[in-house]
């Protein structure tokens, strides 16, 4: 799928086409392109990790836990910022792309000199990049838009929580 050389001066990497591909087949963008039920059962298996690794963490850093309601609370909020943090990684990855995509022009570097360049993109080119950026790589960035959004709630939330309790 990559364009030529001739119509693309653009190394093969640094193409918005091919920068879109790598990302959906690596491993941690490619959980998020996946159907809402794989995306909310990699949500689940991500949050079982997170609370199984940091409950025993808490227990032994944190020695004023008055009541299991204390744990949970912390718990929670510790799941939450690490959500928080994957989520906002996930945006960045995506709205790179969607960027490069959409744009008419690339920015790109050449044989390792840092000399970067701009090349303007053919209509062709332009249509498809924009196509795929629109229908294909915006509906990742909304659910990942809502995920940090839901995250903020639960964080904001939880916070409220753990102060009326202490």
């Amino acid at each position: 799928m990559s364009v030529s050389k001739k119509k693309c001066p653009v190394p093969f990497d640094q193409q918005p086409l091919n920068e879109y591909l790598s990302l959906k087949t690596s491993w941690f963008f490619s959980w998020s392109t996946a159907s809402l039920d794989r995306y909310f059962a990699k949500l689940f298996v991500i949050f079982t990790i997170v609370i199984t690794v940091s409950t025993p963490l808490i227990l032994y850093t944190v020695s004023k836990i008055n009541s299991i309601w204390d744990l949970v609370i912390l718990n929670a909020l510790i799941t939450t910022c690490i959500f928080l943090l994957v989520f906002i990684r996930l945006y960045l990855g995506w709205s790179y792309v969607v960027k490069r995509l959409i744009s008419a022009t690339i920015f790109y570097e050449e044989s390792g000199w840092y000399d970067g360049q701009l090349w303007v993109k053919t209509p062709e080119i332009l249509v498809k990049d924009r196509i795929i950026g629109f229908y294909e790589v915006m509906p990742f960035l909304f659910r990942v838009k809502y995920s940090i959004l839901t995250s903020l709630v639960l964080l904001f939330l939880e916070k409220i929580l753990y102060s009326l309790i202490l």
